[in-house]
């Protein structure tokens, strides 16, 4: 069975890249860690504000990563087993991780915050600014 496009329509032209990338994004997402988005109040003539919120817990912040790489936002964590340790039961998992989520042309990452066991990160979406352009169109005869 062949694969069709997501955004195979006629009236989507140049839409290659963002398919892969999408591709990309579903292929890495195991549900780990758990996260929110949500929308933050506006002030006055301020952009829309998102918070994506990741629950980290164990976690400390020289484990943690937040990038930017080709308009995608990358969280990743990484832990080491203490090998001093011995345990009669472990529950809690050393483990890496890593989150992707693609950001719209012209999203800002304002910043990341770390505050019991949540990794905070804020972005702003300005508002476009509107061009209209007018093409000539040229007569052959």
């Amino acid at each position: 069975m062949s694969r069709v496009p997501t955004l195979s329509s006629p009236f989507l032209l140049g839409f290659d890249e963002i398919e892969r990338v999408l591709d990309r994004v579903v292929k890495g997402a195991d549900g780990y860690p758990p996260y929110n988005i949500e929308r933050c109040e506006r002030s006055d003539g301020a952009p829309e504000r998102l918070r994506i919120t990741l629950a980290v817990a164990g976690f400390t912040r020289d484990q943690l990563d937040v990038t930017i790489e080709e308009n995608q936002l990358v969280i990743r964590g990484r832990q080491q087993d203490d090998k001093t340790r011995q345990y009669i039961h472990r529950g809690i998992a050393a483990r890496h991780f890593q989150r992707t989520f693609v950001l719209a042309e012209g999203m800002l990452v304002l910043g990341a915050d770390l505050k019991n066991g949540l990794l905070s990160i804020d972005l702003a979406r300005p508002e476009p600014e509107r061009i209209v352009k007018t093409i000539a169109i040229n007569e052959h005869e």
